[in-house]
C-alpha cells in the first residue's frame, strides 16, 4: 500500500472513533480549559517546553487529535499556535475546546503528509506526541514536513510511548508480560478492534495500520532531513492509556522517551 492508501485508511477509522472519544471526555476537557491557565500537560512534557523556552514561540502541532495539548501549550505562554490533524471530528473538537477556553489557537484538518507549503518557515516549535509515530508509514517524510516548517534554529519535540511497547500486548496491571511482534517487524500491524483507549473496549473499526519504528529508525530519520539531535532520554514513565502490565513488570522495560531535533540555523545568512 502507498503512503496515501495508509493515512486515507487511518483518517477513516480516526473520523468513526471521533463521537466515542466525545461522548467520553468532552464535557470534562470544556469544563477543564474553561478555567484560566488549565494545563493537561504532565511534568516532564511541560519542563521540556520550558526548557525550549517556549513562552511567545510560534508552536505547530502535528497530529494534534482534539487539541488539548496544544491548548494546554498556548496556556503556559507560546505564541502562535496553529494544530494540524487529519480526522475532522477530532478538529471540530479541538476548535470547540478552544472556543470553551477562549484560547487563540488555530486547526487545521489535512492530511500530516500534505500540510499546505503556506506554513513552511513560520514555526519555532513543532511538537509530537504520544500516539503518533506508529501510525505514519513514512518517518522520513514525516519529519521532513516537520523541517520545512521550522525556522532556522527551531526545535521539533517529541514526547511518545516507547516503540518496544508495540512489542508487549498491552493488559491490565495482574496481566502477564505476552510477546506478540518483534522489534524489528518491518510489515504493518493490521488492526480493527478500535480506538477506544479511554474506557478500555473493542468494536469492529475499519481498518487500521500502524508500524513499529525502531528508536533507531526514528532519530536516523530525524538526523537524514538535516536535523542534529539536541536531547534524547529513554523514560520510566507510563504515559499510555494501555500496558498497564508493563508499568508493573520487573525489570523495568523502558515505556517513553523524549526526543528534540534541532535545525541548524543559518550562518552568514545561508
Amino acid at each position: 500500500m502507498k503512503t496515501k492508501d495508509i493515512t486515507n485508511a487511518n483518517r477513516a477509522a480516526w473520523d468513526e472513533a471521533a463521537p466515542l472519544h466525545r461522548s467520553q471526555n468532552m464535557e470534562h476537557l470544556k469544563a477543564a480549559f474553561s478555567e484560566p491557565g488549565y494545563s493537561c500537560l504532565d511534568k516532564v512534557e511541560t519542563a521540556v517546553l520550558l526548557a525550549l523556552d517556549v513562552g511567545g514561540k510560534d508552536v505547530a502541532q502535528l497530529c494534534c487529535n482534539n487539541g488539548r495539548e496544544l491548548l494546554s501549550v498556548k496556556n503556559i505562554g507560546a505564541g502562535r499556535c496553529v494544530g494540524f490533524d487529519g480526522a475532522a471530528g477530532f478538529i471540530d473538537q479541538a476548535r470547540e475546546l478552544a472556543v470553551a477556553g477562549g484560547i487563540d489557537c488555530t486547526f487545521v484538518c489535512t492530511d500530516i503528509y500534505d500540510i499546505d507549503p503556506a506554513h513552511n518557515g513560520m514555526f519555532d516549535l513543532v511538537t509530537v506526541t504520544i500516539g503518533v509515530l506508529s501510525w505514519m508509514p513514512d518517518l522520513a517524510g514525516f519529519f521532513g514536513v516537520a523541517e520545512r516548517m521550522l525556522r532556522p534554529g527551531g526545535a521539533m519535540f517529541i514526547y511518545e510511548q516507547h516503540p518496544i511497547l508495540e512489542m508487549v500486548e498491552p493488559g491490565k496491571p495482574e496481566d502477564p508480560i505476552v510477546w506478540e511482534f518483534s522489534y524489528f517487524r518491518r510489515e504493518p500491524i493490521i488492526d480493527s478492534d478500535g480506538l477506544d483507549y479511554y474506557g478500555g473496549g473493542t468494536y469492529k473499526s475499519k481498518p487500521l495500520y500502524s508500524y513499529v519504528h525502531k528508536i533507531s529508525d526514528v532519530i536516523t530519520a530525524g538526523i537524514k532531513v538535516g536535523f542534529v539531535v539536541e536531547h534524547f532520554q529513554e523514560r520510566p514513565e507510563h504515559i499510555s492509556n494501555t500496558w498497564y502490565n508493563v508499568e508493573q513488570h520487573e525489570p523495568q522495560l523502558p515505556m517513553s522517551f523524549t526526543l528534540v531535533f534541532r535545525k541548524p540555523p543559518l550562518v552568514d545568512g545561508k
